[in-house]
Order: C-alpha cells, then sequence, then structure tokens
C-alpha cells in the first residue's frame, strides 16, 4: 500500500492546498482534532476531492473517545 503524508497538490490557479494524507493515488485522508466535525471540514474535503478529481476520501478526527466514532467517508458526486 502506498501512502504519501503531506502531499502538496496545486489544485487551483490562484495557490495550493495540502492534503493530510493520500493512500494509493486515490483516497484523500483530512485528519482533525477537533471537538465535533463541522459541515466546513466535509466541505473542505469535497472541495479537495472535486479539485483533484478523485472519489473517495475519510475525514478523520482524532478527538473522540473512540476512533471509529470520528471516522466520515465523503465521496465525490454523491448526495449527503
Amino acid at each position: 500500500m502506498k501512502k504519501s503524508q503531506g502531499h502538496s497538490c496545486t489544485l487551483v490557479k490562484s495557490g495550493g492546498y495540502r492534503i493530510d494524507l493520500l493512500v494509493e493515488d486515490s483516497v484523500i485522508v483530512e485528519v482533525k482534532s477537533v471537538e465535533r466535525l463541522e459541515r466546513v471540514h466535509r466541505s473542505q474535503l469535497l472541495s479537495y476531492l472535486r479539485l483533484s478529481e478523485r472519489k473517495l476520501g475519510l475525514l478523520m478526527n482524532f478527538n473522540v473517545p473512540l476512533l471509529k466514532e470520528g471516522i466520515k467517508r465523503v465521496v465525490n458526486g454523491f448526495p449527503e
């Protein structure tokens, strides 16, 4: 399994975004440690997916009692 940390992508003309983790060149993982995941966090990951033309992302919040409670799957082009 290939992974890349701190993958810097120039996704728009005006600058670049830093993807936290890119797995197998297809899954973007956005890592957070917040009280709770907000809509803006999902929107950020969706923007990364759209701009990089990838389909699948994981939003991971490490500030939870059980890690499985902090993992959200986000699919580009799939309604909430």
